[in-house]
């Protein structure tokens, strides 16, 4: 399985007939009453006739004076302050084959469409499955600025189809060998730290994994743009990569089982940003790190009251084996930080307490730089991928104490549980390092617009639109 490979949902205006090409009209509730001059007389009344209220994500097929079917309506929500892709993926569903062309009011920008459609275009691979060769699909025709968010689209698609994959194919060499392929052939030194080098670079990430017959690994990817300098903006980025989360010892229910194939979310949405990074050409320098790990257990694996010394020299108390991706991510911010980052960023799919305050679709940010934690939020809500500050609350940090180390991996109180699984990661950021942590679901519970049942890169869009805005970068393609 190829998870590069995606459906080519899109085709150029100049390689298409204007007499082929159907026409969606986007319509909000309040452009009802122009709906005759949109449509014509007859394709409006057949709207009304039909129940066409412009209803979020609603798709009205308008037969034509031969029953032929060359045009529709799409409703979308009344103007919001920031944008929303996702509704235009109600349409590669519902769509007849072929090319379609979008005509939306002045505001939505041709990107945002494009972005939308393709991403409603996702499908799941089929892992192994028998399949039939792709059907004839809905095309979106779109100009350069659409074509431009195919590369956004195929990045976000690229990391729900690794999360979407099962574990049994995915572990962590799997993860690894995904890397190199996304990542290699647009020119990043990539490499794999494994083995006896692993256990002494980064010792935590080799705890959490050698309770799998499946080895631990670390990627490491360094990148420069084709116009960065050597003083170029380093972006540093850090995922977490639990292949599979059993708990450990710590056993998790078999119902919260169930989806811990996710739990290397951090790490594919990191993965897809870097790629993302890579195929826009941006003026940085950057580097990928990626904890790639299995919690299992067996006779070799971690247990509660386990002390492990880390990179940076600390001491951790095991005191719950199944907050083991704060292990896997302190070595690796504790190495990103020597390097003196621009920006770092790490995402993990944390905390279950992370859910339980903002729900599956806002991602908690925590961060040292409150101008760079606005400037996240800010992006986050122009572009409709929306993240929620959380506070580094220092007098939290005394629940992480251990009497055996130099702190517990757990807290002592059975609050806060999203603020403290942080402030255990920020004792290994350097001060003067501005960090961004995010702590996502990278799922979706259930099928909506553009957004499939089953992975997501939530945060991925947030954190490249911040980091535009960060280093004053003008996005060519973007714009």
């Amino acid at each position: 399985m190829n998870v590069l490979d995606t459906q080519d949902c899109l085709v150029a205006a100049d390689d298409v007939q204007d007499g082929d090409v159907g026409t969606v009209h986007v319509v909000r509730p309040s452009m009802l009453e122009g709906l005759d001059a949109m449509v014509g007389d007859a394709a409006a009344r057949f709207a009304r006739q039909a129940g066409f209220a412009a209803r979020y994500g609603q798709v009205l097929l308008l037969p034509g004076a031969d029953g032929a079917i060359t045009s529709a309506l799409l409703g979308i929500a009344e103007e919001a302050d920031g944008a929303d892709p996702f509704v235009f993926g109600a349409l590669p569903d519902s769509l007849p084959a072929g090319p379609w062309r979008v005509r939306a009011p002045v505001d939505v920008q041709a990107g945002e469409v494009a972005l939308g459609f393709c991403l409603g275009a996702y499908r799941m691979p089929a892992f192994g499955r028998d399949s039939a060769p792709a059907a004839p699909c809905a095309r979106l025709v779109v100009d350069a600025a659409g074509q431009a968010a195919a590369s956004m689209a195929r990045c976000m698609n690229l990391a729900r189809s690794l999360i979407n994959t099962p574990p049994n194919l995915m572990g962590p060499d799997d993860l690894a060998r995904a890397a190199e392929e996304a990542l290699a052939p647009l020119g990043a030194d990539v490499s794999v730290i494994r083995g006896a080098r692993l256990t002494q670079e980064f010792p935590t990430v080799m705890h959490v994994g050698e309770g799998s017959d499946r080895a631990p690994c670390v990627v490491e990817a360094r990148w420069h743009g084709s116009t960065a300098t050597d003083t170029a903006p380093l972006v540093s980025l850090v995922g977490k990569g639990v292949c599979f989360d059993t708990g450990g010892y710590d056993l998790k229910p078999p119902s919260s089982m169930l989806r811990m194939k996710k739990d290397m979310g951090g790490a594919a949405i990191m993965l897809a940003l870097a790629r993302l990074i890579m195929l826009r050409d941006l003026p940085v320098r950057l580097e990928l790190r990626l904890g790639c790990v299995e919690n299992s257990v067996s006779g070799h694996a971690m247990r509660p009251s386990d002390v492990v010394k880390t990179r940076a020299g600390l001491t951790v108390e095991i005191g719950n084996t199944d907050a083991e991706g704060r292990l896997v991510l302190c070595d690796l911010l504790h190495a990103a930080c020597e390097r003196q980052p621009d920006l770092l960023v790490d995402a993990a799919t944390l905390t279950g307490a992370a859910r339980v305050a903002l729900g599956p679709d806002v991602p908690a940010l925590f961060s040292n730089h409150d101008g760079t934690a606005a400037t996240f939020v800010a992006s986050g809500m122009a572009c409709g991928d929306p993240l929620w500050r959380l506070p580094l609350w220092p007098g939290y940090r005394k629940w992480l104490g251990s009497p055996v180390a130099d702190m517990n991996n757990i807290s002592s109180k059975p609050m806060a549980g999203a603020i403290t699984a942080a402030l255990f990661l920020e004792k290994f950021v350097k001060t003067d390092v501005r960090w961004v942590h995010i702590d996502t679901y990278g799922w979706n519970d259930s099928s909506r617009p553009g957004r499939p049942e089953g992975g997501e890169s939530l945060g991925l869009r947030a954190t490249y639109e911040a980091m535009l805005k960060i280093f004053n970068i003008e996005d060519r393609m973007h714009h």
